[in-house]
C-alpha cells in the first residue's frame, strides 16, 4: 500500500514523548497509565477486595501490569470484550542482587542482559537507573535517576584495530558493565545512593528491581519533521495509544462492549511470570468482571467467544540499507499507518477473522493499513498475541507501528503512525 496524505497529530506524539521519559521502567509505566486512567474518570480496585457491578471505569495494577476495563451502562454478565493488548517492557540492562562492582580504580554496577537488546547500541550513552525499591514494610517505591548516572565505554580503536572489518564482538558479562565513578568496588554503594535520593534509609532496602535507560530525550528528525526518534518505543509506543483509545472510547455511552486495555510485563523474555500475558491476570480480571455483573461459567464462556483481542506491538518497516532482509512483496513504511502481522506458524495470531475486524476498525477511523509477513529465510518474532488467543479462547489480530532499529537503547518511527495507531485503537474499542 502506498504512503497516504500525512495526518500528523503533533500533540499525540508530543505527549508520547512525554509519556516515554515519565516511564523509564515498566513499574513507572504503570504508574504513568494509572495517573491518566484515574484523571479519566477510572479507579483502582484492588485484586483482594470485593468487585461491583457498577458501570465505569476501573483498573488494577500489579508489578509492571496493568489491566483496565470500562463498564458501559446496561452490560449484561455475557456481554463480550474488546481488548487492546500491549506490553511495558523492553530489552535492556538490569542491576544484579550484588551491585557493587570494581576494577583498575573504576567504580561499576555489575548489570544482566534482559531481553533481546542490540547490545553495541548501549555502548558510548548516558545512561540513568530507575526501578523499585522493596522496604522491610513490603511496600515499594518507585526510583528513578535525574541526571545520567552511568556509561558502558566502548574500547578505543586504536585498541582494537580490525574492529570496522571484523565486527564488533561484546562478551556479555566482561564487556557491558557500565562505569558511575573513580574507587574502589567497595566505595560504590550503589544501593545507599538511590535510597538517599529517594529519601529513604538506606537499611530499610530489602530488594529492588533496577534498570538502566538511555537519558536521551526524544526528537523528532528529518526535514518535514517526519521521523520520530525514542528509547522503548517496542513497546511504550502500543502502551500509549490504548491509553489513549482506551480513554477516548468510554466518551460513548452506547458502547456495544467492554473496552479493555491490558499491559503486561515480561513480554521481552517469553511472558511467563505473573505480570505476563502467560499469567492468570487477564483471565482472572475478565472473568471477575464477569461474576462481578452477576455472571457464572456459562456467561463467562458467552463474553469470551464474542470477545476480539488486538495485539499492538511493534513491527519491522523496511530498512533502506538492507531491503533484502524483508520479504520483497511485503516493504512497510514509516507514516504508512499500521501493520497487519501475519505468520502461518502462529508467531503472530492474525487470520483472516482478524484481518476483516482490524480492517473495519482502520476504514472507521479513516486510516490507511499495511500488511508485514516476515522473509521465509528469516526467522520470525512473536508477540502477546498467540498467547492471548490460546490461553483464552479470543479471537486476536496482532498489528503493530513499524519502526527501525528495534530492540536498539534508541529506536524510530514514523511522526504519524502513533496517532494513526491511537485512531484506528479507538474505533476497535468502539466497535
Amino acid at each position: 500500500m502506498s504512503p497516504q496524505p500525512r495526518a500528523f497529530d503533533r500533540k499525540h506524539t508530543e505527549d508520547l514523548a512525554r509519556f516515554v521519559e515519565a516511564s523509564p521502567t515498566p513499574y513507572h509505566a504503570v504508574a504513568t497509565v494509572a495517573e491518566r486512567l484515574t484523571a479519566a474518570g477510572f479507579r483502582q480496585v484492588a485484586e483482594t477486595d470485593e468487585w461491583d457491578a457498577g458501570a465505569g471505569g476501573r483498573f488494577v495494577l500489579r508489578g509492571g501490569a496493568i489491566i483496565a476495563w470500562y463498564v458501559p451502562d446496561g452490560a449484561q454478565p455475557h456481554t463480550p470484550f474488546r481488548i487492546v493488548g500491549a506490553h511495558t517492557d523492553s530489552p535492556n540492562l538490569r542491576v544484579k542482587p550484588r551491585p557493587d562492582l570494581g576494577s583498575h580504580g573504576w567504580r561499576q554496577v555489575a548489570v544482566e542482559i534482559y531481553g533481546g537488546p542490540l547490545l553495541n547500541s548501549w555502548l558510548d550513552r548516558d545512561l540513568g537507573l530507575a526501578g523499585r525499591l522493596t522496604l522491610r514494610d513490603g511496600t515499594t517505591r518507585l526510583v528513578a535517576t535525574d541526571r545520567p548516572l552511568l556509561r558502558v565505554p566502548q574500547l578505543a580503536i586504536h585498541l582494537d584495530r580490525g574492529v570496522n572489518d571484523n565486527g564488533l564482538k561484546l562478551d556479555k558479562q566482561h564487556h557491558l558493565q557500565p562505569v558511575w565513578g573513580l574507587g574502589e568496588a567497595e566505595d560504590g554503594d550503589l544501593l545507599a545512593h538511590l535510597a538517599g535520593r529517594a529519601g529513604l534509609d538506606p537499611d530499610d532496602v530489602v530488594g529492588w528491581d533496577l534498570m538502566t535507560h538511555d537519558t536521551q530525550p526524544p526528537a523528532f528528525l528529518g526535514r518535514d519533521e517526519e521521523l520520530f526518534a525514542c528509547p522503548r518505543l517496542d513497546n511504550l509506543l502500543s502502551v500509549h495509544a490504548g491509553t489513549a483509545a482506551l480513554t477516548a472510547a468510554v466518551a460513548r455511552d452506547d458502547l456495544p462492549y467492554i473496552p479493555v486495555l491490558a499491559a503486561f510485563d515480561h513480554e521481552e523474555n517469553g511472558s511467563e511470570s505473573d505480570t505476563g500475558a502467560q499469567g492468570p491476570l487477564l483471565g482472572n480480571v475478565l472473568g471477575r468482571s464477569v461474576h462481578a455483573r452477576g455472571g457464572g461459567y456459562e456467561e463467562r464462556q458467552r463474553a469470551l467467544a464474542g470477545s476480539v483481542c488486538v495485539s499492538s506491538d511493534s513491527g519491522h518497516a523496511v530498512h533502506p540499507n538492507y531491503a533484502e532482509r524483508h520479504d520483497p512483496t511485503h516493504h512497510p513504511r514509516a507514516n504508512g499507518g499500521p501493520i497487519l502481522k501475519t505468520n502461518v506458524n502462529q508467531r503472530y495470531a492474525t487470520d483472516g477473522t482478524g484481518r476483516g475486524i482490524f480492517a473495519a476498525a482502520c476504514d472507521t477511523a479513516g486510516v490507511p493499513f499495511q500488511h508485514f509477513v516476515s522473509n521465509n529465510a528469516m526467522p520470525c518474532g512473536t508477540t502477546i498475541g498467540p498467547i492471548t488467543s490460546a490461553r483464552h479462547g479470543i479471537t486476536t489480530v496482532d498489528v503493530g507501528v513499524p519502526i527501525l532499529s528495534m530492540h536498539s537503547a534508541r529506536e524510530m518511527s514514523g511522526s504519524d503512525d502513533p496517532h494513526l495507531l491511537a485512531s484506528a485503537l479507538k474505533a476497535f474499542l468502539e466497535g
